[in-house]
């Protein structure tokens, strides 16, 4: 009868160090799940400081002329009424 117990016990401590060390509720589950975590939470910085440019862009451009100005000159190449246009060509070629 002792065996039997002993043998019962042993069975279910083995049963509950299993779960302790696979499968879901795991504790390498746990870590995994905390490295996604901070994985995440890494990209919302990121994307949160993206935001953020973004926004200050657009209060820029809502606030004043200048800033369009100075957008479409730089990614349009588009020059004001009157202005002269030169484009300096380096012609060494490396």
């Amino acid at each position: 009868m002792y065996q039997l117990i002993c043998g019962v016990l042993v069975v279910i401590v083995l049963m509950l160090q299993a779960r302790l060390w696979f499968g879901e509720g795991s504790i390498t589950y746990i870590w995994q799940l905390q490295d996604q975590i901070d994985e995440q939470v890494f990209e919302n910085d990121r994307l949160k400081d993206r935001n953020q440019v973004l926004e200050a862009e657009v209060i820029d451009l809502k606030s004043g002329l200048e800033s369009i100005e100075e957008r479409a000159r730089s990614e349009l190449g588009m020059i004001k009424e009157g202005e002269t246009f030169y484009l300096l060509v380096d012609d060494k070629k490396k």
